[in-house]
């Protein structure tokens, strides 16, 4: 399974890790991937999404309308 966001696309950066004496070293950083259930065409649906797409509201999650009814 790929680590890339099912809404954005964001995928694994590369870079060099650089020590304090200049040693460099190859890394990956990998993208912040939540599984969330989300509303996808009325039908409720896994996706893989990253938490910036959660927090700028890019998912409508399945129980929040649930939640909101209930307060």
């Amino acid at each position: 399974m790929a680590l890339k966001c099912d809404l954005c696309g964001k995928g694994p950066q590369y870079g060099n890790v650089v020590s304090h004496a200049n040693n460099t070293r190859r890394r990956r950083w990998n993208p912040n991937l939540k599984r969330v259930r989300a509303v996808v065409a009325g039908a409720h649906k896994h996706l893989r999404v990253c938490t910036a797409c959660i927090r700028a509201g890019k998912v409508t999650k399945a129980g929040a309308s649930r939640a909101k009814k209930a307060a």
